[in-house]
């Protein structure tokens, strides 16, 4: 009985883990450039006292993302910016350089170029980019940013920085508690700009969460639940009924 009991509960661990992810892509099904978290498992073989396999159980292995592109929205603001395809925009963390695909940008009141959790956004120098007061900003599909001063005619527009957009391999990035990415297992930050990611100006992009797929995944575990529960309850009652006729022969 103590076996299956394991074994059931073990299911209903990870049934209640992958839920928590779901419920996580809910939560940020409008969230700007989210990417959709999926919960991973992998069997694992419970060795017995005599370094015997007895059973197999599951375990959750390192967490994955879709990195499908999620659909673009227009704006009209010339502080949006959506990347295009392949890419990540690179912003600065107290813990180092980290990518998002969120494009939805301000100004700080330094005059800096930030996102809404107000990370500064790196140019491809690794720097900050500093906006001068009262300037007017668009973006160029190529990353660069550029600035019209107050009273400004537009042969007097200025390029100020130029957007690190940077393509690592998807494998290589691990999702942080913050919802941004970085490079994992201590892979240091990308040291160069990928010319080919393109940026659509005045546009964001949403989340890849498709809120009726997330919604049949949490039905769907809540009966996977009730089962793994309903096994536990069937085990516990034969084992009831097991120590009552042990209980009457004897």
């Amino acid at each position: 009985m103590d076996r299956v009991v394991y074994t059931a509960m073990g299911g209903a661990s990870r049934v209640l883990e992958q839920q928590s992810v779901i419920s996580n892509n809910l939560a940020n099904v409008s969230t700007t450039g989210f990417r959709e978290q999926l919960a991973v498992y992998r069997s694992v073989p419970v060795v017995g006292e005599q370094g015997l396999p007895t059973r197999v159980t599951t375990v959750t292995s390192t967490p994955s993302s879709n990195f499908r592109q999620g659909s673009m929205q227009e704006t009209g603001s010339p502080l949006d910016m959506a990347v295009s395809g392949d890419g990540w925009l690179s912003v600065q963390t107290p813990t180092g350089e980290a990518y998002t695909r969120d494009g939805e940008l301000a100004v700080n009141a330094q005059g800096i170029l930030v996102t809404q959790q107000g990370q500064p956004v790196l140019s491809t120098g690794g720097g900050p980019i500093n906006i001068p007061d009262r300037g007017t900003l668009t973006f160029s599909a190529d990353g660069y940013v550029n600035v019209l001063g107050a009273g400004d005619t537009p042969k007097d527009l200025q390029v100020v920085a130029q957007l690190k957009l940077v393509n690592p391999p998807a494998a290589s990035l691990e999702r942080g508690g913050d919802g941004l990415f970085r490079m994992a297992a201590g892979q240091p930050p990308v040291a160069q700009a990928d010319p080919n990611v393109r940026v659509v100006p005045g546009f964001v992009e949403k989340s890849n969460v498709s809120p009726a797929e997330a919604m049949v995944g949490m039905i769907s575990n809540a009966r996977r639940f009730e089962m793994q529960m309903k096994v536990i309850d069937d085990a516990s009652t034969n084992e009831d009924k097991g120590n009552s006729i042990l209980s009457v022969n004897g």
